[in-house]
């Protein structure tokens, strides 16, 4: 089995919206709307100052000697801004990976990807990511990489859509 790493594109929209709302109810029992989340993806996809999408295809040879690619997962990257470093932290978010694909490097492909990025990024200062505390093999498999602990909790204030679905200005 190989696993390549490519750039998510717009016709991959409605997969990673599908797989981000399956991550939201495995791992913290939310159910997402599903236009919402498509539309931020597509915003996502379409700007990458928003974020950069990533896809991790395993490539398989067919009896015919044809490689068949599938997608096995994704992860979203995100920037922050540190000025106490005078760079970027890039935050690993919305990662899933399909269950038929688990266990198979198919996050370890991802990761390095990312790493092979941001190291080959003028001004990044390191990769980042939150993680359910309950959350043990996830928690394995970023120690694995090695990823540690950073020391903070993470605090949020939710503010709710206006009524017509936009964010408040």
């Amino acid at each position: 089995m190989t696993v390549r790493v490519r750039e998510a594109r717009g016709a991959d929209a409605a997969l990673i919206a599908r797989w981000n709302a399956a991550m939201a109810m495995e791992t913290e029992h939310k159910q997402l709307d599903p236009e919402r989340v498509r539309a931020g993806v597509e915003a996502g996809i379409a700007d990458p100052a928003k974020a950069r999408y990533f896809i991790a295809m395993h490539e398989a040879v067919a009896a015919g000697r044809e490689t068949l690619a599938t997608p096995a997962g994704t992860l979203m990257l995100t920037r922050e801004w540190s000025d106490w470093r005078n760079g970027e932290w890039w935050w690993i978010q919305s990662v899933y990976v399909d269950p038929a694909h688990r266990r198979r490097g198919v996050f370890a492909a991802l990761y390095r990807h990312v790493e092979q990025l941001a190291r080959s990024t003028d001004g990044v200062v390191g990769l980042r990511l939150y993680v359910e505390r309950g959350n043990a093999t996830a928690l394995a498999t970023y120690g694995a990489l090695g990823m540690v602990d950073a020391g903070y909790a993470i605090l949020e204030s939710p503010i709710a859509p206006s009524p017509t679905g936009k964010e408040p200005a």
